[in-house]
């Protein structure tokens, strides 16, 4: 019955919300998605056909091992030549394919990086999960916002881009991890680093977002 409570929950948050065009204060509801700056990938392999696509994996992973000093097998060895020799045959251009595919490669991690600036000094209303930071009272005053349950806790860290940095004078009582929130507020695009503490050590979390909220209620759909 618990786990599926959770997937629920989990799946309340992934709803499909709107952002309204900024007119004044008017405040913009987001899904954690629209957090993420698109960046343009083009797809260097789409020319190429299954069979094809097989092949250069193969190629690519017997050069890796091959570059760690490592000795493939002759079976192996013989794999990659009759694959280098098909694509050849095709006028595929391996060693360029290989080259971009390293570019895609950090191209897609500097998306899990890159934030939205036209969302700086925008009124916003997002949910999310608290991870407290710091408590005034027994009240937390500052915590990260997450997209599910357990992030940077029982899971690695989402990229900056899926963690907001969130402050409340008021406070809010927090009485475990599993409870969402509705967080309103205006969000600074900024880069930070904020210490997580845990029962077994802490962590340094990176962040792209910051909201100084003036409303966190408890997530109601």
């Amino acid at each position: 019955m618990k786990q599926v409570i959770y997937h629920t929950t989990i799946s309340l948050l992934t709803i499909v919300l709107f952002i309204v065009p900024a007119t004044g204060d008017q405040i913009h509801e987001l899904r954690w998605s629209d957090l993420i700056k698109e960046i343009t990938l083009e797809d260097p392999f789409k020319i190429l056909e299954p069979d094809q696509l097989s092949d250069l994996a193969i190629i690519a992973r017997l050069r890796q091992l091959q570059a760690k000093g490592d000795q493939p097998s002759e079976g192996a060895i013989k794999e990659m030549e009759e694959s280098t020799r098909r694509l050849e045959e095709a006028n595929i251009d391996i060693d360029g394919l290989l080259a971009k595919r390293t570019e895609t490669t950090e191209l897609r991690k500097q998306q899990g990086a890159a934030v939205r600036e036209d969302l700086d000094g925008q009124q916003v209303r997002m949910p999310g999960y608290a991870l407290p930071l710091e408590f005034t009272d027994a009240k937390v005053t500052q915590f990260l916002l997450v997209p599910w349950v357990g992030a940077c806790i029982h899971t690695p860290p989402p990229p900056p881009n899926q963690i907001v940095f969130v402050t409340f004078d008021e406070g809010v009582e927090i009485k475990g991890l599993f409870s969402p929130f509705w967080i309103t507020g205006e969000m600074s695009v900024q880069s930070a680093t904020k210490n997580l503490f845990f029962v077994d050590g802490s962590a340094d979390i990176n962040v792209g977002y910051t909201i100084n909220a003036n409303q966190v209620q408890p997530y109601k759909k």
